[in-house]
């Protein structure tokens, strides 16, 4: 008992000593926006939603959050595809999608569970989320 204390109260030290992270979020519906939409600093789209998260934020946590912002993602049958947006080593910015969830996930699919840290996410990268 006091061991499983112990370690409840160490992890909750780590995670609050952990500070979050602000990511730029951007939603389109039906695709995701393409590399040109981000070529110009300060013209990024227009749709862009800021929130506060870690970079151990699962993409099921994402989705329930999109979900707030955008009511096509609340419809049944929506899919969310996740892409990070990042300037290559020329400056250009490229937009790779890294995983899809569904908007009312059964927990079946492996993307679900998988967090930021575990598609390389970096700081300063931007969040692409069609849906579909």
């Amino acid at each position: 008992m006091f061991f499983k204390f112990c370690f409840q109260l160490t992890f909750l030290l780590v995670y609050v000593q952990t500070c979050p992270l602000l990511l730029r979020v951007f939603t389109k519906i039906g695709s995701h926006h393409n590399n040109e939409d981000f070529a110009v600093r300060g013209k990024e789209p227009k749709d862009e939603v800021q929130i506060y998260t870690w970079k151990d934020a699962t993409l099921r946590e994402l989705t329930d959050l999109v979900k707030e912002i955008a009511p096509e993602a609340r419809r049944r049958n929506a899919k969310l595809s996740f892409a990070f947006v990042y300037p290559d080593r020329r400056g250009h910015f490229v937009v790779k999608t890294v995983g899809m969830t569904h908007s009312y996930g059964n927990g079946r699919n492996p993307d679900e569970n998988k967090a930021l840290n575990d598609f390389n996410f970096q700081i300063g990268d931007y969040l692409d989320v069609a849906v579909l």
